[in-house]
C-alpha cells in the first residue's frame, strides 16, 4: 500500500530532476503520512495531479471517510503539482488549505484530482476535488503553496528514496 509503480510524470520533468540525481517517481511516494494513508499517486504534472486513497482504514469513529483524511489527500496533490510547477530549484510549502466536506463515505476508494488555479513566481494554488466510486464529489479543498528557492540544507532533506546517490534525510 503507497507504493508508487505506475506514476506518469511527463519526460521533461523526469530528465530534468535525473540530472540532478533526483529519482522523481521513486520521490512522490507521498511520503510517510500517505504511505500510511494508502496514498497512489497515479498521474503528475504541474497542469493536473490525480491520486486514490481508500476508505478503509482513514474512517472517523462513526465509519465515515475522516474528514483530515481528505484534507491529507488533498495537500498532498496540491503540493506535488505546486513542487512540479516551481521546478527543480524551489521546494513548495503549504501555506494555506481548505477543504469542504460535502458528502460522506463508507467503503472503496477517493480520488483526488488536482488542478492549478494560480501559478506564479513565489505561489502556487491549486483546486482538488475528490470524489468516490460513483463519481460523486466528496469534498473540494483549496491549496496555496509558497514557492521558495532551494537552499542547501533543503537539499539534505530530501527523502531518501528521491536520491539516486542514497544521500538523503
Amino acid at each position: 500500500m503507497g507504493e508508487q509503480q505506475h506514476v506518469k510524470f511527463p519526460q521533461e520533468v523526469i530528465d530534468e530532476y535525473a540530472s540532478l540525481g533526483v529519482d522523481l517517481p521513486a520521490l512522490f511516494s507521498a511520503g510517510h503520512l500517505g504511505n500510511r494513508m494508502g496514498v497512489q499517486i497515479l498521474e503528475a504534472s504541474a497542469e493536473r495531479v490525480v491520486g486514490t486513497m481508500p476508505v478503509e482504514g482513514n474512517t472517523q469513529p462513526y465509519g465515515l471517510l475522516h474528514g483530515g483524511a481528505s484534507a491529507v489527500l488533498a495537500e498532498t496533490l496540491g503540493s506535488i503539482g505546486s513542487m512540479l510547477h516551481g521546478g527543480v530549484s524551489r521546494i513548495a510549502v503549504g501555506v494555506d488549505l481548505n477543504c469542504t466536506h460535502h458528502r460522506g463515505v463508507r467503503s472503496g476508494l477517493v480520488t483526488g484530482v488536482a488542478t492549478p488555479v494560480h501559478r506564479g513566481r513565489s505561489t502556487a494554488t491549486y483546486e482538488i476535488v475528490i470524489t468516490d466510486e460513483q463519481d460523486k464529489r466528496v469534498c473540494s479543498a483549496r491549496l496555496t503553496c509558497m514557492l521558495r528557492e532551494i537552499d542547501a540544507k533543503d537539499a539534505g532533506n530530501l527523502p531518501e528514496a528521491g536520491r539516486r546517490d542514497g544521500a538523503g534525510a
